[in-house]
């Protein structure tokens, strides 16, 4: 018999051809980012009290039960109570309203400084990572000198040369922190610009500014966002540290740092001078650190396989 006779003149038509196929729904990668950085309970709880604590920030004089300058000095030390929740201090101000209005300073600090840095840091990271050779030698030797002074160290000196101010403070912690995001961008560019999907564009003519911002840069986002999570938690505390010393966040504006400095001398009067400025820096602090770490698992594609798996596992189960 032929191949012609052995095969079928009317195959069949496979199940369910004639029918019109369902599109599968693809959601956005950042919807699906959240929702694997949201299945992540401790990063969910830092992110929400990241968000409490930046409204603070934002509407600190409407939420503060007092005014900045309020004080009476007939409640010197007064307990904290329902008049005021934190108690007052030294001149009976409401420690309470400083504490809420002092969240404004750190952050802005913080937040300010960490996206200059981030911004640089990342434009040098990706000079040296991509081009290599001489100017890579140069930049990072630099970002080495820079890196090798402990950062409130260096930070202290930086605001002592060139004054204490809220602008000089912002500053400062934007050049320690520099070399830490050109070093992460620095060697994920090394890692991304010898793949074959860069030199096939390459080859093709593509000019080396494309290539950076198409293919090299989507590939460093995912590190520097999380750097730039842990890069806040610390600038956090470089900002309380300097204001302690006073070089920081100058009176009469709040912060929480030098909140720290005058309570230290009125520790036997009252604990809650201290106390409360304090757990607004740790839980602020940590709240960052949580969310960086559940970026980490959002962003890493091998971690986020793993925490899908999970959680299909745990659907599976519960049906």
């Amino acid at each position: 018999m032929s191949d012609q006779e052995q095969q079928p003149t009317d195959a069949p038509e496979p199940r369910g051809a004639g029918l019109e196929q369902p599109e599968i729904e693809h959601r956005p990668r950042w919807r699906e980012t959240l929702s694997v950085l949201m299945s992540n309970r401790l990063a969910a709880v830092g992110l929400v009290v990241l968000v409490v604590m930046v409204v603070t920030a934002i509407l600190g004089h409407r939420l503060a039960p007092y005014a900045l300058d309020a004080q009476d000095l007939t409640r010197r030390f007064d307990p904290p109570s329902a008049d005021h929740w934190f108690g007052t201090d030294d001149l009976g101000q409401d420690v309470f309203s400083r504490v809420v209005i002092g969240a404004r300073s750190s952050l802005l600090v913080a937040g300010v400084s960490v996206g200059i840095s981030m911004v640089v840091g990342t434009l040098l990271g990706l000079l040296a990572g991509y081009r290599g050779g001489w100017m890579d030698s140069t930049l990072m030797r630099t970002m080495d000198v820079l890196f090798a002074f402990p950062v409130v160290l260096l930070a202290i000196a930086l605001v002592a040369v060139f004054g204490p101010s809220l602008r000089n403070t912002m500053l400062a912690i934007a050049v320690v922190f520099t070399p830490i995001f050109a070093r992460v961008v620095r060697g994920s560019v090394l890692s991304v610009r010898e793949q074959l999907y860069v030199r096939a564009v390459r080859s093709l003519g593509a000019g080396d500014l494309r290539i950076v911002l198409r293919h090299v840069l989507p590939n460093v986002a995912a590190p520097v966002l999380v750097q730039t999570s842990l890069s806040l938690a610390f600038a956090i505390l470089t900002e309380a540290a300097l204001s302690y010393v006073g070089v920081g966040v100058q009176p009469p504006t709040p912060a929480w740092g030098s909140m720290l400095s005058d309570a230290q001398r009125y520790m036997a009067q009252g604990w809650w001078l201290s106390v409360f400025p304090g757990l607004a820096i740790f839980v602020t602090v940590m709240s960052f650190n949580l969310l960086g770490d559940g970026l980490r698992d959002a962003l890493d594609p091998q971690q986020r396989s793993i925490i899908e798996a999970r959680g299909a596992g745990a659907k599976d189960g519960d049906a």
